[in-house]
């Protein structure tokens, strides 16, 4: 996902850690545990750590597939 000069971003395109928790009903030691796995992307702003709300769906979408 890439934003040109001039287009924006919808304010949920990146989330925190708590915020994928909170959506994801799961603790943020969980969340964490994830981006550790490297089963979630993530990446670090200095020291804010944000996550693209495509990688969740991604995430969600294959262990949906998974189960299935």
């Amino acid at each position: 996902m890439s934003a040109r000069v001039g287009q924006t971003l919808p304010a949920d395109a990146y989330l925190t850690v708590a915020e994928v928790a909170v959506r994801l009903q799961i603790s943020r030691w969980k969340v964490y545990e994830l981006i550790r796995s490297r089963e979630l992307a993530s990446f670090l702003v200095g020291r804010c750590r944000r996550i693209p709300a495509s990688a969740v769906d991604d995430m969600v979408a294959r262990l949906l597939d998974e189960a299935a």
